[in-house]
């Protein structure tokens, strides 16, 4: 069965869970209700890819394709609009904004096809009161924060060098250490929020994706850390029984393996 037919399928198969005689619980989800299942299907797909294990992936890609599949019933069945239309819209999308491959433009790097796709959207997209309008406010902490300093540095607002953020990130750090001090617990939420902003920022002009470098760090403290508890266990001991002094030898001894 090809592609084609296998999503009509799929269609089909959501339209009688959402019917009559479908299952309850799929006939009273909303568009609001699916939010939370939306960003966890597409997290688990970026575990997945992470993992490189392909059939890992192309689990959790129809997983994500389910929840388009169902916003897009919903929306079918409100009159709002169906697949056909969805589909349709984000080829002519791509049509439109690869002018460089399907029209006469030219774009021989990465980044000039970025200029390029940027342009257009701009074109596209309607006026709106302030560069930073659209970026949404459930995109995660890092990502947005990374997202709005780049709007603003699009129309000009920005350090002009990586050493005016390390100046910067000095600032908030002992601003923070001021309201610390205080015990001001507040300005301690406050100014924890700017050094963090400050830090992306950092990461913005050094080239790195804030929202990456972070999730990689994570998984290699948790790697880490697990090491420790598998020694701790394997010595027939309970992890907080153990000296920091230990703990830390053996937190070297994973960074080393």
């Amino acid at each position: 069965m090809t592609a084609g037919k296998q999503l009509d399928a799929l269609l089909d198969v959501m339209a009688t869970l959402r019917g009559p005689d479908g299952c309850a619980w799929d006939r009273e989800q909303t568009m609001s209700s699916l939010r939370p299942f939306v960003l966890e299907e597409a997290h688990e797909l970026v575990d997945a890819i992470r993992s490189g294990e392909s059939d890992a992936i192309r689990e959790e890609l129809g997983d994500l394709l389910l929840e388009v599949v169902f916003v897009t019933q919903i929306a079918t069945e409100a009159g709002l609009f169906d697949m056909a239309a969805v589909t349709s819209g984000i080829r002519e999308k791509l049509l439109r904004r690869h002018p460089h491959v399907f029209g006469d433009a030219r774009a021989s790097t990465p980044g000039k096809a970025i200029e390029h796709w940027e342009a257009i959207k701009a074109k596209e997209k309607p006026r709106t009161s302030s560069v930073l309008d659209n970026v949404p406010v459930s995109m995660p902490a890092l990502a947005r924060a990374e997202k709005l300093s780049k709007r603003a540095a699009s129309v000009g607002f920005d350090w002009e060098s990586r050493q005016q953020v390390l100046d910067k990130i000095a600032e908030e750090l002992a601003e923070l250490d001021e309201a610390t001090a205080q015990k001001r617990p507040d300005a301690v939420h406050e100014e924890m929020g700017d050094l963090l902003f400050a830090v992306v920022n950092l990461a913005r002009h050094s080239g790195v994706d804030a929202e990456i470098s972070l999730s990689d760090a994570s998984e290699k403290f948790s790697k880490r850390f697990r090491y420790i508890e598998e020694r701790v266990a394997a010595s027939g001991r309970e992890l907080g029984a153990v000296p920091l002094e230990e703990l830390e030898a053996l937190w070297q001894n994973a960074k080393q393996s």
